[in-house]
């Protein structure tokens, strides 16, 4: 169906999409921003081409760039990765109009789940169990306090549209939530375009479990098991672990097929992934479901000895899978650090600018999926997650022993990382025991004071050129724009 493939995405995921597909044979484009030039996937990509500035409305958003790269380059398909436009139905829609093969779910399929409120009404009808709540959206705060009322406090409130902790609000009280109907609205606007808000209970303390699923187009359906993400900061993932440490076979067994039984009910296409919340009674509820590959997509990977972006590939070249459901059991424990550039003591403070020195972990059952090196400098525009690390061992105890060494063997100079950060929670003694949920680190976890000659100096922030790029850049995609029809 398609030789060629553009990576409408950067960073470390735009790598691991190269790799994929020449492994399979398919030839590839990297599109980049100017801050991009240097960057790795820009090089190790067929061919490259410059789609516009630094910021990301500017180039990693602008759909009519990304087309006009991949008509100029003659690409047949498109992969988004995941964040900017991986999740956009009007994207996917305009590439399927543009006779482009857009390596993900439907147009359709990503409006339906993508809308909170629509996808948890479908997995009602799929027979998942849901988190009690609003039956769509909250039409002014008086609904919403009522709705609470009888439900009980504490209640969340939730952007219908949203993801990534943004217009959310967990209220305990009447007053407290009328001051958050108000901000969760107006954050959910700017952020998504849509201030529409829900109203769930919240399940307290408990784990936030997701299930790795993939369909392809001849009705077959599977489940790659779990991915505990509780360890979190502001509703932002930090470190992954699959096997869950609450995990049983007989849970794992009941949420893979009510996964798979929401996927199959829209008949979905590609991978994705149903987010759960699991209470201290191992009682599960669906939460959301994500449209594309995962960050901690690798723990999977490594667990269950596959290759998730090789058969996202595979599905959308109209391959027919060929997994046998009662094969895929879980091989080994594996484990995932963000390795963000932030500074930890100032309240998580993104840390763009040059790396001066990199040394990354290696030997048996480590991988780092990464693309920076020395001498790379971070742009201020983007996600602050530089890599990530992964391990995997035959248990819990050795996996976190392989991890801790791997992160002693991970030195980034030149600007503060999470790198620290990772090491303190590995060390914890209610991590160790699997004694944890989403509030570990608000309620359990406390960091370790840095002694005073331990503490960071400020980093000089150095900005890229943003000088025109040399043979194909941006302006002259303008001209190739101007030529497709403006479907969106």
């Amino acid at each position: 169906m398609f030789e060629k493939v553009l990576i409408a995405n950067r960073g470390e995921i735009a790598l691991r999409i190269i790799r994929a597909c020449h492994e399979l044979g398919l030839s590839t484009v990297a599109v980049y921003s100017t801050a991009d030039r240097d960057a790795l996937h820009v090089r190790f990509a067929d061919e490259d081409i410059c789609i516009g500035e630094g910021p990301s409305n500017k180039s990693y958003l602008d759909t009519k760039r990304i087309i006009s790269a991949a008509e100029v380059t003659n690409a047949g398909a498109i992969h988004p990765g995941y964040g900017f436009l991986a999740e956009n139905a009007d994207f996917a829609e305009i590439c399927e109009s543009c006779d482009l093969t857009f390596i993900g779910p439907t147009p359709d399929q990503i409006r339906q789940l993508g809308d909170k409120v629509m996808a948890k009404e479908l997995m009602k009808k799929a027979g998942v169990p849901v988190i009690p709540g609003s039956d769509g959206a909250i039409s002014c705060f008086e609904e919403a306090a009522e709705l609470a009322e009888k439900m009980g406090y504490p209640v969340i409130l939730k952007a219908v549209a949203g993801g990534g902790g943004k217009g959310m609000r967990i209220c305990r009280e009447l007053a407290e939530l009328e001051r958050g109907f108000h901000i969760a609205s107006s954050e959910a606007g700017n952020a998504f375009g849509n201030p529409d808000l829900y109203l769930e209970k919240v399940i307290l303390n408990p784990h936030h479990v997701e299930i790795q699923i993939i369909g392809d187009t001849y009705g077959n359906f599977f489940h790659f098991g779990e991915r505990d993400c509780s360890i979190q900061r502001r509703h932002q993932k930090l470190l992954e672990e699959t096997p869950s440490p609450i995990m049983t076979d007989d849970l794992r067994e009941k949420m893979g097929l009510a996964a798979v039984n929401g996927a199959r009910l829209v008949n979905y296409r590609g991978v994705g992934t149903m987010e759960f919340l699991v209470d201290r009674d191992r009682n599960f509820y669906f939460m959301e479901m994500n449209t594309r590959i995962q960050v901690e997509h690798p723990i999977t990977e490594e667990s269950y000895e596959v290759d998730l972006v090789q058969d996202q590939l595979r599905v959308a070249l109209g391959e027919k899978l060929a997994y046998r459901q009662e094969d895929l059991k879980p091989k080994w424990v594996a484990i995932e650090c963000r390795i963000n550039a932030e500074d930890v003591d100032k309240d998580f403070r993104p840390t763009p600018g040059e790396i001066t020195a990199l040394h990354i972990p290696g030997g048996p059952g480590v991988r780092a999926d990464r693309a920076v090196y020395t001498g790379y400098i971070i742009p201020p525009y983007y996600d602050s997650m530089i890599a990530k690390l992964i391990v995997k061992a035959r248990t819990r105890e050795t996996a976190i022993r392989k991890m801790r060494n791997a992160l002693e063997e991970f030195i980034v100079e030149g600007i503060p990382t999470t790198v620290d950060f990772h090491k303190e929670i590995l060390e914890h003694p209610d991590f160790i025991a699997g004694r944890y949920d989403n509030q570990f680190l608000e309620t359990t976890f406390r960091r370790k004071a840095p002694l005073p000659d331990e503490k960071k100096s400020a980093v000089t922030i150095k900005r890229p050129p943003e000088e025109a790029a040399e043979e194909k850049t941006a302006d002259d995609l303008d001209e190739v724009a101007s030529d497709i029809s403006d479907n969106s």
